[in-house]
């Protein structure tokens, strides 16, 4: 099965963003990320065992017709990231990371 686990796929959007900082480094113009929205399709399951955890597992487009309709979930999570290698604002809030990456194809 193609199915991720939604922690991996976090992690993963989590070094993406990291890339993308690193690659606005030195540059002139930078982008504060906002708030980061994914709307995921997600299987859940459960172990049978003494520590007995759930697991969120992402589904890929189109599998759905896969699984049955009962047993996918569409969940929304909305991240607030936070550069913690900067300084607190003088309110002690988080600063925002600044991004910047390569233009894709397709994007205006």
């Amino acid at each position: 099965m193609g199915d991720l686990e939604l922690a991996s796929v976090v992690r993963q959007l989590r070094a993406e963003l990291n890339a993308a900082m690193s690659d606005g480094n030195g540059e002139r113009l930078r982008f504060e990320l906002g708030p980061v929205e994914l709307s995921l399709m997600v299987t859940v399951s459960r172990e049978v065992s003494p520590e007995a955890k759930i697991r969120f597992w992402v589904i890929e487009s189109g599998a759905e017709a896969k699984v049955a309709r009962e047993a996918v979930q569409t969940i929304k999570l909305v991240l607030t990231p936070w550069d913690t290698q900067a300084p607190p604002t003088p309110n002690g809030k988080g600063v925002p990371p600044l991004i910047r990456g390569e233009r894709l194809r397709g994007e205006d």
